[in-house]
């Protein structure tokens, strides 16, 4: 499958706006190059290094953006035009221009092209206590590591645990999860959560989510983890909507995890009791700290009670029990 590389223009103070906007489009995945980025580094006296790459040193007079890539099918060329039409709005109400120019610049990438130009960002990540994140061309030794090694590739749906509403889930989740639960993955991306669940002990998973892709990737990737296929079943679909993959999916669940974003989660919010046995747990992530108070209070209110809250850079993760 061939993807989109879509280059949006911006500035500093802007690329946060961006990717918030973007984040609602639940779109978690981008690489932001700013220069101001590279100007506080090499201004911290801290500091201690003796040679820098010349592709970091490129960024010291570049121009701020943010870039995402896109499918090049329906669900793609859809999400792109979601993208302009944020963008256009954001303009509109910027009128003192501080957000640059915010345009976009697209170019068409192949799929080894794709997951070569993102092999740069990604790194082993410890999280938590237990939990180590790692793409596949990286090597950990063995003797020098007591983790649970949870390896993810980008491929070509987004959840590597670089973002924090990620991280915070996956310490919710080690946290959590107990021996034998069966775990409902809502909004899986790439599979991480439900990899972790099963790794961490989990008997099983059923993992949903709206984008096709996501639900394809996230299997294979359960699989590179070497994670029998009778341990999870994968849907696509949207819950909120779709009588029958309620159905599908049934209850009886002892764990749910869903990151998606606030609106979402408020949306399914009525579902979540119903999936879930009572005394067990929910796990929330991927809401902003502004909207911490709408989201927990609605959740409670559907007969839930908050056990605990992770905070961290502006993001928020909630662990309830079922009532």
């Amino acid at each position: 499958m061939d993807w989109t590389e879509a280059v949006i223009y911006t500035t500093s103070e802007g690329a946060d706006v961006v990717c918030g906007c973007l984040i609602g489009l639940n779109i978690t995945g981008f690489v932001i190059k700013d220069s101001k980025t590279l100007d506080e580094f090499l201004d911290n006296k801290l500091s201690n290094w003796d040679y820098i790459d010349d592709d970091l040193m490129g960024l010291k007079d570049c121009e701020t953006s943010v870039t995402i890539y896109l499918p090049t099918n329906v669900q793609g060329e859809e999400l792109l035009t979601l993208v302009k039409d944020e963008l256009s709005a954001l303009k509109s109400r910027d009128t003192k221009g501080a957000f640059g120019r915010l345009e976009i610049e697209l170019k068409s990438v192949s799929e080894d092209d794709w997951a070569n130009n993102w092999k740069q960002y990604f790194k082993p990540l410890e999280i938590g206590k237990k939990l180590l994140i790692k793409p596949s061309w990286e090597e950990i030794p063995t003797a020098d590591n007591d983790r649970v090694v949870v390896e993810i590739d980008p491929a070509s749906s987004f959840g590597t645990g670089q973002h924090n509403t990620t991280q915070l889930c996956l310490e919710n989740i080690e946290n959590y999860i107990s021996q034998d639960d069966k775990v409902l993955d809502l909004g899986c991306g790439s599979g991480i959560l439900s990899i972790a669940c099963l790794l961490l002990g989990a008997k099983s998973v059923t993992l949903v989510d709206i984008d096709e892709n996501s639900v394809k990737i996230a299997g294979e990737n359960l699989l590179k983890n070497n994670i029998s296929e009778k341990s999870f079943n994968a849907y696509c679909g949207n819950i909120i909507d779709d009588e029958a993959l309620r159905a599908k999916i049934g209850d009886g669940y002892d764990f749910i995890c869903a990151n998606i974003v606030s609106d979402i989660l408020i949306a399914m919010s009525p579902y979540f009791a119903k999936f879930l046995k009572s005394g067990k747990t929910l796990v929330v992530s991927g809401v902003i700290s502004e909207r911490k108070q709408e989201v927990m209070g609605i959740i409670e209110k559907c007969g839930f009670a908050l056990v605990n809250v992770k905070e961290k850079e502006g993001w928020v993760s909630a662990v309830f029990t079922k009532l």
